[in-house]
């Protein structure tokens, strides 16, 4: 297994960034693609996978940050 250098995670995060620029200004992954496919040539697939889920993982926390905490109904029968 060999480690990213420097100037190799420096690549994989500044397409990371791209990416979810794209992301944000667009909110359509579609329109992204061009910055995805680079972000995953960048990027080892578990870095992918990690700054996916880390991603979607602060969205929700600004969600409820936001709007608070209101759990849905379908635990009550």
């Amino acid at each position: 297994m060999s480690f990213p250098t420097k100037d190799e995670r420096a690549k994989c995060w500044g397409s990371r960034d791209k990416y979810w620029e794209c992301l944000d200004q667009n909110g359509d992954e579609s329109q992204c693609k061009v910055f995805r496919k680079l972000y995953e040539e960048n990027c080892s697939g578990q870095w992918v996978k990690h700054f996916d889920r880390r991603r979607n993982y602060l969205i929700f926390k600004e969600k409820i940050e936001k709007h608070g905490y209101e759990p849905t109904d379908d635990n009550k029968s």
